[in-house]
């Protein structure tokens, strides 16, 4: 049986929500057609979309359905970037680095297609972003479009200062996006209370269906919309929208949360004890309450990985890999580690299926795994001719 450690990458379905799906596919009805079964399923989505909306801090009319999390961050910084340049020119867009990459593929779409222009923001050793740094950059530029940032960070868990990065942004009357769909679920999160513009989540982070999120758009926040034709949400998305997946999102949203703190205390406690020269990433203290993620010098992460899951443990390296060259994670290059330091990455992540069990199997596992990847070394990056 595999033990699985990647609830960051996506998560079980919860059986509540997967009943919700199933009893959902069964309503007959195009929730924008004006007959009775058109308008039940309209019923079933907007109840869906009022308790996606409560476990979010905002308004129901501020919950647009998408496909994900991706295309809610595509639809945040796109949308805001083209409203914050109808009439005048906005170019830069702010942003820490570290972010995942559906912002950075974003923002650098948008400077080769649309000419902006990026603003990288430095990130400190434990991932957090330079609030003075922030406050020097916006005092510099009066044609900021937007700010974006992750409400935590996907990789090393660190929780963001999101309030401080508000105030300082509203200051200068500048629009704030956050990616929360590492967040989500796993700390409080208030829409209504963040001053932010817009808001990103998953449904398939927190137990729901894969394929299915939200971007929150407050209602004082102009968004140009990615997809035309029909105005379905608030004229900000449009297209036939999918009750089922909604309502399996909306059981997820109200089922609670698994309360792994302990669990992610005990592996952080553990894995020091059993190698030594594990060095914990991220904030030790203001981070995800699931995410533990450790280096391990003189090791290929993904040597590890595929150690560990030949001994049926599931786990993440949380860096990029390109046509098959382990590359560094540009998050711990961006918190100051060496290239070398950096590839030496896992990433152990908890959920609502998590059990001592699972923490104890890998525990037994890892210390094998480090020795044979301390031994194979470094992945050559030179092919021998």
């Amino acid at each position: 049986m595999t033990v699985y450690l990647d609830h960051a990458a996506t998560t079980p379905m919860l059986p509540a929500a997967r009943r919700a799906l199933i009893a959902a596919l069964d309503v007959v009805g195009n929730p924008s057609s004006i007959h009775s079964q058109g308008q039940n399923a309209k019923r079933m989505l907007e109840e869906a979309r009022e308790q996606v909306a409560s476990s979010l801090g905002c308004d129901p009319i501020e919950i647009v359905f998408t496909s994900g999390g991706t295309e809610s961050v595509n639809l945040a910084i796109k949308g805001l970037y083209w409203a914050r340049n109808l009439g005048r020119s906005r170019p830069r867009i702010v942003l820490p680095h570290g972010e995942h990459h559906a912002t950075i593929d974003t923002v650098e779409w948008l400077q080769q297609y649309e000419g902006a222009v990026i603003e990288w923001v430095p990130i400190d050793s434990l991932g957090r972003i330079s609030l003075p740094a922030l406050e020097q950059m916006l005092a510099a530029h009066d044609d900021i479009a937007l700010v974006t940032l992750l409400w935590a960070n996907n990789e090393v868990g660190t929780i963001q200062p999101v309030d401080e990065v508000v105030a300082i942004a509203s200051s200068y009357g500048i629009p704030v996006h956050s990616d929360a769909v590492s967040a989500y679920g796993h700390v409080p999160i208030s829409f209504d209370e963040s001053g932010l513009a817009a808001l990103s989540v998953s449904a398939h982070k927190i137990g729901g269906p894969l394929g299915t999120g939200a971007l929150v758009v407050a209602r004082t926040a102009a968004v140009v919309p990615l997809i035309h034709g029909g105005g379905q949400q608030r004229q900000v998305r449009s297209g036939t929208q999918d009750a089922p997946a909604a309502m399996s999102f909306a059981a997820a949203a109200r089922h609670p949360q698994a309360d792994v703190l302990r669990l992610r205390d005990r592996l952080i406690t553990e894995i020091q004890d059993t190698v030594p020269s594990a060095v914990l990433r991220g904030d030790p203290v203001h981070r995800l309450p699931n995410n533990v993620h450790f280096t391990f010098p003189g090791c290929e992460g993904d040597s590890l990985l595929f150690l560990l899951d030949a001994a049926g443990v599931s786990v993440s390296t949380g860096s990029a890999c390109q046509a098959g060259i382990p590359e560094a994670s540009h998050v711990l290059l961006g918190m100051g580690l060496s290239e070398s330091e950096a590839r030496g990455a896992l990433r152990f992540t908890l959920g609502h299926t998590s059990t001592d069990a699972d923490v104890d199997a890998l525990l037994s596992a890892l210390p094998a795994a480090v020795a044979r990847a301390t031994t194979a070394g470094y992945a050559d990056r030179v092919v021998a001719r």
